[in-house]
This record gives C-alpha cells, structure tokens and sequence, in this order.
C-alpha cells in the first residue's frame, strides 16, 4: 500500500517549519550557503508534503511530521495543556497572617483554591503548575496586604473581585484567539479591603530563554536571506 502523504498538499505553514529547520542547519555549519539557498528556494516552491521532506531527511530535524505544530517559545513549559490537566491537587488553599506564602514551580492546584492574607502577602503562579480541572477558581481574601496571581501566556483569565480602599488588578488582557486550545480557565474572585490582588501574564526564565534564542535566529536568518540576495542581483549583474 502506498502513502497518501507525496500526494497531500503543503500549506504556507509547512513550508515555513521547513525552511525554519533549514536556516537553523546553516546557522550550525550543516550546511554552506550554497546549499542553504537552493534547498530554501525548492521549500518555498514545493507543492506537496511529499517534496517537502527530503530537503531536510539528512538534517537533526528529519523525523518531524509535515502536521506537527511548531514550538511556542512563549510558553512556560514544553508539556501540552492536557498533560497537565487532572490529577489530585497538591494544594488547594494558603494563609499568611503577618508573613507570606507561595506556590510556584511545579505543583497541582485544586479547582478552588482559597488563599487568606490578614497584614501579609502571597504569590500564586501557574506557569509552570498542574490543574485539577480545566476550569479553575482562585479566591483571594484579603486585609491590608496583597496577593500575586501570575498566569503564563495562553491561559483564559477572569477577574471579578471586589475591593474596598483596595482593589484587583488585571493586566492580562488577550484576545479570544490568542488563548490557547486546551488551556485551563482561571477565574480570579474574592475580596480585598486596604490591599490588593494583582493578577498578571509573565514567561517563565526557560520560555525567556527560548524566545531570545528563536529571536536571535531569526535575526541571523534574515541576514541569510540579505547576504543570498545580494549574490543573487550580483550574478545577474
């Protein structure tokens, strides 16, 4: 029996992972210039899945599928949302009276989880945690102090608090298509009276990390695709 991928046709986004993998071998000496350009320019005249492949079969990427989705260097972790979703919670509620809490790193949060700050402050971040359940409840009491909600990128955010000579802050504004799919649903409740919630999107350092490395990539791309055009127009000359 025959594959129907050679006959499945390519789509722009394909052919940009493709040649994504290809500008990454030339920035990693595995390929000369020479080659770089005329596999880059076959990637972006392919028509088919199937003319796609062997220009990168020889290359650290080879085994990747035509349909698998590209890295998010936004995201806190390199799991899926349904990976980390269900489970038994690790925690499901804080107090800091006078003092402090927090929940960060890894660690399971139940679908409500309470946290009590009288005179004192806490920091709740799920960049890189686990959820009980897709849809997630975090209420927050708190009096004269403050509690931190830090969320990753993706995550669907909801805040409803109320507060009096206090308040809660949301600075995690998307729009509905840059949520993810599959990712968990935080609501964001409770009530704080001379103190505040602030609740917040932030990369994790490795995400950081990733995102400058992928940024200075593509930096060195485009000075790829300069330093191609310029021999191009002087041949043509």
């Amino acid at each position: 029996m025959t594959s129907g991928l050679p006959e499945m046709r390519a789509s722009d986004e394909e052919r940009e992972r493709f040649a994504e993998v290809l500008r990454e071998a030339v920035a990693e000496g595995r390929l000369d210039m020479e080659e770089f350009g005329q596999r880059l320019d076959a990637v972006y005249k392919a028509r088919t899945q199937g003319e796609l492949i062997p220009l990168i079969r020889d290359l650290p990427a080879a085994g990747m599928a035509p349909a698998a989705p590209l890295a998010d260097p936004s995201a806190g972790t390199r799991r899926s949302w349904p990976a980390r979703i269900g489970g038994a919670p690790t925690s499901k509620g804080a107090i800091a009276v006078w003092g402090g809490f927090g929940r960060r790193g890894t660690w399971t949060v139940g679908r409500k989880f309470t946290a009590v700050t009288l005179m004192g402050g806490g920091e709740i971040d799920l960049r890189e945690a686990n959820f009980e359940d897709r849809d997630i409840v975090i209420r927050c009491f708190v009096l004269m102090g403050g509690v931190s909600v830090v969320v990753p990128p993706g995550v669907e955010v909801d805040v409803r608090g109320f507060g009096l000579m206090g308040g809660f802050g949301d600075a995690t504004t998307e729009s509905a298509d840059e949520v993810a799919p599959g990712a968990p649903r935080v609501r964001v409740t409770g009530f704080a009276m001379m103190g505040g919630v602030g609740v917040e999107r932030r990369l994790t350092k490795a995400a950081r990390q990733r995102l400058k490395e992928q940024r200075k990539q593509q930096k060195l791309a485009r000075k790829t695709d300069r330093e191609i055009g310029k021999g191009e127009r002087k041949e043509l000359g």
